[in-house]
């Protein structure tokens, strides 16, 4: 004997599937960000909240109490600027100004080298052409007189 299944509606209605993911929604959450005008806004609207509605107010913006109490120190310490949201992550390093100036100046060391380098070999073959034709060559010393 089939026991009649008491889940199923006795009208033959079809049960809705359950909705699948909007294509909208981005792979990763993001993380919410504040700007100074909304944290000022919110501390403002739970100051003047009366006795039990905080708890309202935490819940519709999805805040933690430990948030509040870090918002109210900073505001009372006077940094607007700590209200503004902070970048996560590494911080780039901070550049030198006189690495360019560096970079360049190894640069024209490095091709003053090559050009040192090119002239020493010049002269060290005239020296041996000299040599091979017999010629005197001319010293320091000969050119001041």
């Amino acid at each position: 004997m089939v026991m009649p299944n008491r889940d199923a509606k006795s009208d033959g209605a079809a049960v809705a599937a359950p909705a699948a993911a909007t294509p909208e929604l981005p792979d990763r959450p993001r993380r919410r960000t504040f700007t100074g005008q909304d944290k000022l806004r919110i501390l403002a609207e739970i100051d003047s909240a009366p006795a039990g509605g905080t708890g309202a107010i935490l819940r519709r913006e999805g805040l933690y109490s430990s948030t509040l109490s870090d918002w109210r120190g900073l505001r009372a310490a006077g940094a607007l600027g700590g209200l503004t949201p902070v970048k996560r992550g590494p911080k780039p390093a901070l550049r030198n100004p006189m690495a360019a100036e560096l970079a360049q100046a190894k640069r024209e060391n490095a091709r003053l080298l090559r050009r040192l380098e090119h002239a020493e070999t010049i002269i060290s073959i005239q020296k041996k052409v000299a040599a091979l034709l017999g010629l005197p060559l001319a010293t320091d010393n000969d050119d001041a007189s």
